[in-house]
């Protein structure tokens, strides 16, 4: 099954209290997933994280090595662009790379995003939801 992770539900995997996001992101690590992501979107990840002072925390180590070996993970440099009227222009990425690698899934907590609901076959989904449709929440 394939993915796309909106910043968000990244970044909130890094707090323990946001469960939902980080059982997404140990499904992603055990390999039950596969996740889609763009030259962009991974430096958002990133930019985000440090701005957020995570810059030395283990698993930002952790994650960094996944991504270098490219574990379950389809890696995109180039996504074409589309012309979509959606409030918010940022989410646009997360659309593309969907779109682009064939995903199944964009997992999101954007309000912009989660109204849209689908996409050209793509279900737009909360964590909580994802974990619900895909039996997610039993890994």
């Amino acid at each position: 099954m394939k993915v796309v992770i909106d910043t968000n539900v990244f970044i909130s995997s890094f707090f323990r209290s946001s469960v939902n996001p980080v059982k997404i992101i140990n499904l992603w690590k055990s390999g039950k997933i596969t996740i889609c992501i763009s030259e962009e979107i991974f430096e958002e990840y990133f930019e985000v994280l440090i701005r957020l002072g995570l810059a030395n925390e283990p698993e930002l180590k952790e994650l960094a090595d996944i991504f270098q070996r490219k574990e379950n993970m389809i890696y995109l440099n180039m996504v074409p662009k589309i012309n979509l009227e959606i409030n918010d222009k940022d989410d646009l990425k997360f659309i593309e790379c969907a779109l682009t690698c064939k995903a199944d899934y964009i997992i999101s907590g954007d309000k912009h995003l989660l109204n849209l609901k689908e996409y050209k076959h793509i279900k737009i989904l909360s964590p909580g939801e994802f974990l619900i449709v895909t039996d997610g929440a039993n890994y």
